[in-house]
């Protein structure tokens, strides 16, 4: 399976595109593309964004949004188009995101090199 990718959006077409920020599995590539077909929202970007949150001071939020913002990158992989800021994209650089499925329930897992650490529960991180 080819899981290359490419970065759009807010690369200038003089330079060639980057490496993506984000690396999603297949595992996690099927779950969006799951939650987009039961939900309707073919066409709809996958936005994984670093916001204020948790005891540690940083969460993701994973949505589907219809329209991406100004200034952010896009990139698309396995036929699912990725939308993050620029920000985000500095904290998420060499992430890899799975989805996992346990005894305990399932979701999606972060394997994020400039996390520092974690707070207890797993919901925030620091760099």
């Amino acid at each position: 399976m080819d899981t290359s990718t490419a970065v759009t959006g807010s690369t200038p077409a003089s330079q060639p595109a980057t490496s993506a920020p984000v690396v999603l599995t297949a595992a996690a590539i099927a779950q969006v593309k799951t939650v987009i077909q039961a939900q309707g929202f073919q066409g709809y970007f996958f936005s994984i964004r670093v916001v204020p949150s948790g005891c540690s001071g940083l969460g993701y939020d994973l949505n589907l949004v219809k329209e991406t913002k100004a200034g952010d990158q896009t990139w698309e992989q396995d036929g699912v188009t990725i939308a993050t800021d620029a920000l985000s994209a500095q904290y998420l650089s060499g992430t890899h995101i799975d989805y996992v499925t346990s005894i305990t329930g399932a979701g999606f897992k972060f394997e994020n090199p400039n996390a520092k650490s974690s707070c207890g529960c797993g919901t925030s991180f620091t760099t």
